[in-house]
């Protein structure tokens, strides 16, 4: 078994959630005539919705950082709704008329808000998470996650190709979310195994999981 974490590593920065999404729309942007209603990889949600999703979750991550004393308790209170029963429940949702092109389109402005706020916030500064109250490489590294991650799903389903990312920044977004995760495997599988995507030999297919918001030395690490 090999670690890839350790407390000497580099930080997932705003860069990198600017190269995660390059990366994605570059994919994405190679099924503009596929069905965007097929089902996205394992997921329950259609592409569509997915990468709306995706959208709401890199802008409600840069919402997090963006009060004067952001909130340490709960999310900044915007209102959500479900384009379809069982979809997700989004602040940002495309305009359908718009197309795929649209919809990339609102995932680029998406990205660009977190990666200003990433750029702009003091590292000392924190915001609630579910998972934990978190700092901007925390909120930077959980939009390369589901960036990278979604986009996975999303290709699967419309049938495009998605070269896996770049063995260093899933290393790094590995040690910072997922301390806990020490396996035997190349950074893209296991970060596909940490997120209930992928097994791994020795290793089933996880059927719940969770990343850790907070910064390891801050962070409840006992098992739940």
């Amino acid at each position: 078994m090999s670690e890839i974490n350790g407390p000497d590593r580099d930080p997932v920065t705003a860069e990198d959630v600017q190269h995660a999404v390059r990366l994605a729309v570059t994919a994405l942007r190679g099924g503009m005539e596929a069905d965007w209603s097929a089902r996205a990889g394992a997921l329950e949600w259609d592409c569509w919705d997915t990468v709306d999703h995706l959208s709401d979750d890199l802008f409600a991550y840069a919402a997090q950082l963006g009060p004067e004393t952001p909130p340490l308790t709960d999310h900044v209170p915007f209102a959500y709704a479900r384009r379809l029963p069982g979809g997700p429940a989004n602040t940002i949702s495309t305009v359908r008329d718009a197309g795929p092109a649209g919809l990339l389109q609102v995932l680029e402005a998406s990205a660009a808000l977190l990666v200003a706020m990433v750029r702009t916030t003091p590292p000392e500064v924190r915001s609630y998470h579910t998972y934990g109250v978190s700092d901007p490489e925390g909120f930077a590294a959980m939009g390369v996650v589901e960036t990278l991650v979604h986009t996975h799903d999303v290709a699967e389903g419309l049938g495009v190709r998605w070269e896996p990312p770049p063995a260093d920044l899933c290393e790094r977004v590995l040690a910072r979310l997922f301390p806990d995760v020490v396996v035997d495997a190349a950074p893209w599988p296991s970060l596909l195994w940490a997120t209930g995507r992928a097994e791994l030999p020795g290793h089933p297919r996880r059927t719940s999981w969770r990343w850790t918001s907070a910064p390891v030395h801050e962070a409840d690490l006992r098992p739940t």
